[in-house]
């Protein structure tokens, strides 16, 4: 039996075998995921996952801060993801006050490590808009 730790054995095979697929991919990290998806226009998203699917049901908006939510619930852990949510809540429509409060609410339920991280996330995201 190997002393090897079973995930770091499996994060070592995963970065192995992408390297092989494509030598570029060596340097990859997860934050580099964020910058491949542009942010979707208001109009699409909310035709998309707003009331252009269901006219009498939620926002886009509100979806999207139930998803940061969620995200939030979870650890923070998915990084990219919740920069990404907050990028396209905030282009549907969002305040930075209501993305606050969303996340703010979250660290009830997920703990205020959770709510920190997501909170540095959030506020990284929106510092990159101010300055655009």
């Amino acid at each position: 039996m190997s002393d090897e730790n079973p995930f770091e054995a499996m994060m070592k095979a995963g970065q192995e075998w992408a390297k092989s697929m494509n030598p570029a991919l060596e340097k990859f990290t997860a934050g580099d995921f964020e910058g491949m998806f542009p942010t979707m226009p208001k109009d699409m998203m909310e035709q998309f996952m707003g009331k252009g699917m269901n006219p009498e049901g939620l926002d886009a908006k509100t979806k999207l801060l139930l998803t940061l939510q969620g995200l939030t619930v979870q650890g923070a852990v998915a990084e990219a993801q919740i920069k990404l949510t907050v990028r396209h809540a905030i282009e549907a429509g969002a305040t930075q006050t209501e993305v606050a409060e969303t996340i703010a609410l979250a660290g009830m339920f997920g703990g205020v490590p959770a709510m920190t991280k997501a909170m540095e996330l959030a506020n990284a995201v929106m510092k990159k808009d101010d300055a655009t």
